[in-house]
């Protein structure tokens, strides 16, 4: 099984060549001292730390997973200590608000962390990484006192913290949670009732953990315009403001899940436990989806990540692995046989994985961006082309970042042949563990009707219309050599392609009520694919004018060749599915099933 190696050389070209970060950097971030250097040493130690402390207990912790002992969560082994020493770097404080400790870098830096830290182990990284998004909702929506207590405490990683949203008979329709929310005479509120699928919901890890659940007040109205958002720790803070009596909560269980094996997944049981409210009452949902839509970003890194391990794993396979001939004859004519990648159809399987992850890597720093626009622009007019960016792009790096990148870890599977059935070779983990990642934070068909229903049919295509503006821009003020040209031809087809799809989606949609829903996942895919086709022409523009081509160039470039030739043609399928419309789905009676 091949060792994880941070892919730091990647996302330094990407921020530096592709992006010009450093240049965003300093116009949105004038006081900040952050410069491409100091990038490049965060990125290196984290991906020391990553490599060297996190990933070697990933396969062990998947087999050994989280143990649950009368209510009491126990971690895998090491998990502890790894945990310790991530602390110790300030890594959970790496985001956060200068105001309360953290130290507020960007989210373009943060998302070539976060994509190490998950590509080493995903079940460790959901630990940090819904605290990070937990201390989002608070920093937006708590009081002053509230952000003074929690944050601190939350940035050094000393306590974590986790959201408490579905229950068992509500999921994707949170209008239906039954939990309540009693006042109290002191302020505070009493929580009663059950979540569940609740990640690191309960821990020996950290010495207290900061639940934000969902729940109704009494006077509440029905529906999701009824959902407040409460605070309630896992143990109550004594007046030094540390730790001390439990609170009226629970884990009832853990799951037995497909994945993720080393992270708690709990059943919570709230019995009148105490807790304050966020923001305004029934304004929860809102509150909510200050962290969401960040944690839907990390989503997509989480799911890019582990293809990417996969492929890491799957290549040094293929490269060692000999099994028959050439069929141009022996290349390897000292030993017994060729390696396996002499064959034609491992090479497409590496670069099927090889170039959607590479396309995808861009792609989440490419919205990352917009994030980072959106929260330090101080000019109204960018806020809000960024704002517009950020919610058409966010359901497609959740939904098209995981999907591909299940894809990938697939196709890095089969390149194993039979040893990636084996446990022992660790790919049949990832795609375990990929699996999810198309599940949570909201399934890939709930991001698919988003998309086509709130972001494009009901916004009238003016959102899309701005993400193809960027991209006209982008090439107008392009002045590279003549090669990048056939690149950028087979965006722009690509691009009026998705734009006349869509014009026809418009002309339709009030005619048929199934038409977004037949063929929401077929758009958000064809919407991806002209993103990445995007991130290609990106990436290739800084590298074609280099003479002196050196091996990172000539493989971008290649790769750049095969997505274009083998991968972007399937938008000619998918045109063809969305246009066909939703009658043939819905013709079918129930019972013909």
């Amino acid at each position: 099984m091949a060792d994880y190696r941070a892919p730091v050389e990647d996302i330094v070209f990407l921020l530096r060549d592709v992006f010009r970060a450093p240049e965003m950097w300093q116009e949105l971030l004038p006081d900040s001292e952050l410069d491409m250097d100091t990038a490049e040493a965060i990125l290196s130690e984290a991906g020391k730390i990553c490599e060297g402390v996190i990933a070697p207990l990933n396969r062990e912790a998947d087999e050994q997973g989280c143990q649950w002992q009368e209510g009491e969560v126990i971690p895998p082994s090491g998990f502890p200590q790894a945990y310790q020493t991530y602390c110790d770097g300030g890594w959970g404080a790496l985001g956060g608000n200068p105001e309360f400790g953290g130290m507020g870098m960007p989210k373009t830096l943060m998302s070539g962390v976060e994509e190490m830290l998950q590509g080493a182990c995903m079940s460790f990284g959901l630990l940090p990484m819904l605290t990070s998004g937990a201390t989002l909702a608070l920093d937006a929506h708590a009081s002053e006192e509230i952000k003074q207590t929690y944050l601190p405490k939350m940035y050094s990683g000393e306590w974590s913290g986790v959201m408490d949203l579905t229950e068992p008979h509500a999921g994707t329709d949170l209008g239906l949670i039954r939990t309540r929310a009693e006042p109290d005479d002191d302020g505070s509120y009493r929580i009663t009732g059950t979540k569940i699928f609740i990640t690191w919901g309960e821990q020996n890890i950290t010495s207290n953990i900061i639940h934000l659940v969902l729940a109704k007040l009494p006077d509440a109205p029905e529906g999701t315009k009824g959902i407040s958002l409460f605070l309630v720790p896992k143990r109550l803070l004594n007046e030094q403001g540390e730790p001390s009596e439990k609170n009226s909560l629970s884990c009832g269980s853990l799951e037995k899940k497909m994945g993720i094996k080393a992270s708690a997944t709990c059943v919570m049981n709230f019995d009148g436990a105490k807790g304050w409210l966020i923001g305004a009452p029934n304004k929860g949902l809102a509150c909510m989806f200050t962290m969401m839509n960040y944690e839907r970003l990390v989503v997509g890194v989480q799911g890019l990540a582990n293809g990417e391990a996969a492929y890491q794993g799957a290549l040094a396979y293929a490269k060692e692995r000999v099994q028959g001939r050439s069929a141009e004859g022996a290349k390897q004519p000292d030993k017994p046989a060729d390696s396996i990648m002499v064959h034609p159809d491992v090479r497409r399987m590496l670069l099927n994985a090889k170039s959607m992850n590479e396309a995808g890597r861009a792609f989440y720093l490419y919205v990352a961006y917009w994030l980072d626009v959106a929260k330090f622009s101080r000019s109204a007019e960018q806020k809000q082309k960024a704002d517009n960016m950020v919610a058409f792009l966010t359901p497609v790096a959740k939904a098209f970042l995981t999907d591909t990148a299940f894809l990938s870890t697939l196709d890095s599977q089969m390149v194993f042949g039979g040893h990636g059935y084996i446990r022992e070779w660790g790919q049949e983990q990832y795609v375990r563990d990929t699996r999810i990642t198309q599940i949570y934070e909201g399934t890939n068909g709930v991001q698919a009707m988003d998309l086509i229903g709130r972001k494009t049919l009901s916004a009238k295509g003016v959102l899309l219309g701005e993400f193809v503006e960027d991209i006209q821009d982008f090439i107008d003020t392009c002045e590279e050599p003549q090669q990048i040209k056939k690149y950028e031809d087979l965006l722009l087809s690509a691009t009026k392609r998705l734009q006349k799809v869509t014009d026809e989606l418009l002309a339709s949609a009030n005619d048929n009520p199934n038409l977004a829903g037949a063929v929401g996942v077929d758009y958000l895919h064809f919407v991806g694919y002209v993103c990445f086709a995007y991130m290609w022409v990106r990436m290739i523009v800084p590298l074609a004018s280099n003479v002196d081509q050196s091996r990172f160039a000539q493989s971008k470039i290649k790769t750049a060749d095969y997505f274009f030739a083998k991968v972007l043609p399937v938008i000619d399928s998918l045109e063809k599915k969305i246009l066909a419309g939703p009658d043939t789905i819905m013709a079918i009676n129930d019972e013909l099933f």
